[in-house]
């Protein structure tokens, strides 16, 4: 078997969702080839030849590639794609722009969030929001998946792979580039952090994700927040978990004033250790909770970042 993964990157390093899905592939078995589609990425291929397991890497070096737009680089794996048995690529806001497309062209189908590799033509995924898992097993000539990256350890480095040059540029012309903004943090990105804190709609307002910072900054810890939250207008959409924002499963995850709808707990209850804090004791949270504190945030929070 062949396992074609497309990396992610920002072209000057790669990301660490693509060391995961390299120790997915792994559980697979096979050859496992790495396909850096970038501009002036020449870092990123240099570092993903280094990653364990890795029998090649393929670089992409175009500007046609230079933001990653999901029609060019859909064309790409497409045509690189086809003479591999499986597709994969994390399952991240960009692997879940192209892969689909990829899966359309290629005439197969997708199979999304995959959270264990039972073999080589089985796997399994959440369905319902996280509320019952699904075997999935697959006849498709060439299986096209997305991996859920918190499922899966980082895959470790000291590899030397050879690095090929892939000369195909592919450009639709269906869409451009335009802008980005950058939130910029001195703390982790939330998806790779290993402690993460989060708050709801018991904040009350965005002026109160404040009491958190405190916390934060002690524990080395990144902020979410419930859609719940984001939806109020407390905090911007980049900082909210759950299974429409971003799946995360750190050491430590602590909910503060969230109450535990389905949604959110799709995006965390994979954390290795859990604890809430709500005023209300019935609150759903509490059910998975490894830890949980029946009390007012407001007085909590003080008390809690003096005692850290």
């Amino acid at each position: 078997m062949a396992i074609l993964i497309i990396a992610e990157h920002n072209n000057l390093s790669l990301k660490s969702e693509t060391h995961k899905v390299v120790q997915a592939a792994a559980a697979i078995g096979g050859d496992i080839t790495l396909l850096v589609a970038g501009f002036n990425c020449k870092a990123a291929a240099d570092e993903a030849a280094t990653v364990a397991g890795v029998s090649k890497v393929l670089l992409a070096d175009n500007a046609v590639y230079q933001h990653q737009l999901a029609e060019n680089i859909a064309a790409l794996v497409t045509e690189v794609g086809k003479d591999f048995s499986h597709i994969l690529a994390p399952a991240t806001t960009s692997g879940k722009n192209f892969l689909p497309r990829v899966a359309a062209m290629l005439d197969v189908a997708q199979i999304s969030d995959v959270i264990a590799i039972e073999s080589a033509d089985t796997f399994v995924r959440p369905i319902y929001a996280g509320n019952a898992i699904a075997t999935v097993q697959s006849s498709d000539r060439i299986k096209v998946l997305t991996v859920r990256p918190a499922a899966f350890r980082a895959a470790s480095d000291g590899n030397s792979a050879p690095i090929e040059a892939v000369s195909a540029a592919h450009d639709a012309g269906v869409s451009a580039f335009i802008d980005e903004e950058l939130t910029k943090s001195e703390r982790p990105e939330l998806s790779a952090a290993r402690v993460v804190i989060s708050g709801g709609r018991g904040m009350q307002n965005g002026e109160n994700f404040a009491l958190l910072n405190g916390i934060a900054d002690k524990l080395g810890a990144a902020i979410g927040a419930s859609r719940a939250a984001v939806d109020a207008g407390f905090v911007p959409n980049d900082m909210q978990v759950g299974q429409t924002g971003k799946i995360v499963a750190p050491d430590l995850y602590i909910a503060v004033g969230i109450s535990g709808a389905i949604q959110h707990l799709a995006g965390m209850k994979d954390s290795k250790v859990i604890v809430a804090i709500n005023k209300d004791a019935e609150a759903p949270i509490f059910q998975i909770a490894d830890y949980g504190l029946v009390a007012d945030l407001f007085s909590v929070l003080p008390e809690l970042e003096q005692q850290l």
